[in-house]
């Protein structure tokens, strides 16, 4: 084995993956624990989530230094694709979201989709979820913990997969599908009084499809852009 290399666990197998996905997931996971009463969101994303995206990049720049880097490039693709694909979700959802204000509510019906994210930030702060108005910090941090779920989403897609290059596009597709009807199943719509009616269900479906296609087909080409490095011999 390289000298200085990193141990077995932390690369691109399916042990080191396992690892990778678990790591990512804790970023969605803090949510969760909040809705079960595991403990609040803002201790599980202080000392749970953000020490293991910290862990996350460092396995990350550890490989890209000193291993084969396959580990590397698929936790970096699957950022890149789910961020992305992140924005495509919102891009898709903004029609619904100022239907009123760009006066197109007699054809787009007006739904409070971003409704969430100061929440989010609230929430992460320690405060209320609901409240009358919400500070400037807890919309900033709001919607950068949305994002850090699409970018995370991409790395556990990468982590499921292994090879973006050599699997259908399609899986990510399912998965995306797959992260709605766990929405629509969790205390998600009670604790943040959405009301669940056909036409909620049916855009919140074709924008989870549309993270799924951007995530899978993103995946795909960045895949096919960065060759996968020849793998290290070890003794």
């Amino acid at each position: 084995m390289p000298a200085g290399y990193p141990a077995s666990w932390s690369r691109w197998t399916a042990p080191g993956r396992l690892i990778v996905f678990t790591l990512a997931a804790t970023s969605i996971w803090c949510l969760l624990a909040e809705f079960y009463g595991l403990c609040s969101m803002r201790t599980f994303t202080f000392f749970i989530s953000i020490p293991a995206l910290v862990i996350l990049a460092a396995m990350t720049g550890a490989d890209c230094q000193r291993g084969d880097g396959r580990l590397g490039r698929g936790v970096l693709i699957g950022a890149a694709a789910g961020l992305i694909a992140a924005m495509a979700y919102d891009v898709f959802r903004l029609p619904f979201v100022s239907a009123r204000e760009w006066g197109i509510d007699s054809a787009v019906p007006p739904l409070k989709l971003f409704k969430v994210f100061p929440r989010f930030g609230a929430m992460i702060l320690g405060q209320p979820s609901e409240q009358p108005s919400y500070s400037l910090t807890a919309y900033l941090i709001g919607w950068a913990y949305h994002f850090s779920n699409g970018l995370t989403f991409g790395v556990m897609y990468t982590a499921l997969i292994g090879e973006g290059g050599q699997r259908p596009w399609g899986w990510a597709v399912l998965m995306a599908v797959g992260l709605e009807l766990a929405m629509l199943l969790t205390p998600y719509p009670h604790v943040f009084g959405i009301h669940v009616g056909a036409v909620f269900i049916a855009v919140t479906l074709a924008a989870h499809l549309i993270f799924g296609i951007v995530l899978g087909l993103l995946t795909r080409w960045l895949s096919g852009v960065w060759p996968l490095p020849k793998p290290i011999e070890f003794d």
